[in-house]
């Protein structure tokens, strides 16, 4: 029997967490090794654990996999969530790379300069309302089914709830007007891996406040 997959990074959500949600999704136990001084990194670097010198990587099934997207891919297709012929898988990837580009906004926002943060939060805003709600909103009522491609819950299903849990914890109100994004929400959370994974004490990260920046400066600056 393999052993669980093992995820090196450090101990915050950064690009570490959407693969932390599929697998908790997908109901598979993982195991955290965290990077804490930039010591610990040098040290995988030096070892040949990283090809591009960085992090996230995944020891999975004897492989070590770095790059986020091919993570969540590997992940997605071992454990039934990418769909069942192409033309799912490419709807999925579709909207994956949908949610990963107001994603990459909103994980840089923690780290920006306290100046600059109004105007990202704003950008946030902007784009969920006015660009990738209403398209997914749109997905969900052409076809009236739960999930968005094929009925069934896909990668794309997960990483849009998690995206739609970090947006409302910048703005409470954000799905005010996207009914069936909310009742997606509900839908996967509602799922018991996921349940799970929404409790207190799980392996979710918290937003990544001011303190938790500093500390990190510190440790890898």
């Amino acid at each position: 029997m393999a052993g669980k997959p093992i995820l090196h990074y450090f101990d915050g959500r950064g690009r570490m967490e959407s693969i932390r949600w599929l697998l908790a999704a997908a109901g598979v136990e993982f195991e955290e090794k965290f990077l804490k001084t930039r010591e610990d990194l040098e040290k995988l670097r030096k070892d040949g654990s990283l090809m591009f010198q960085q992090v996230p990587m995944v020891e999975i099934d004897g492989m070590k996999l770095v790059q986020t997207r091919a993570i969540l891919n590997y992940i997605a297709a071992k454990y039934n969530l990418y769909g069942k012929d192409i033309k799912e898988k490419a709807l999925i990837d579709m909207y994956s790379e949908g949610v990963a580009d107001l994603n990459e906004i909103i994980l840089q926002y923690p780290f920006l300069p306290p100046g600059d943060k109004d105007e990202s939060l704003t950008q946030i805003k902007e784009k969920s309302r006015n660009c990738y709600f209403p398209g997914f909103e749109k997905v969900l009522k052409s076809h009236g089914e739960d999930y968005l491609v094929g009925n069934r819950l896909s990668k794309a299903d997960v990483l849009l709830t998690e995206l739609l849990y970090h947006t409302e914890e910048l703005d409470s109100s954000i799905l005010a007007n996207f009914p069936l994004l909310k009742a997606l929400r509900t839908r996967v959370s509602n799922l018991p891996t996921v349940k799970k994974f929404l409790q207190p004490g799980s392996q979710r990260k918290p937003f990544e406040d001011e303190k938790f920046v500093e500390e990190l400066k510190k440790s890898f600056g």
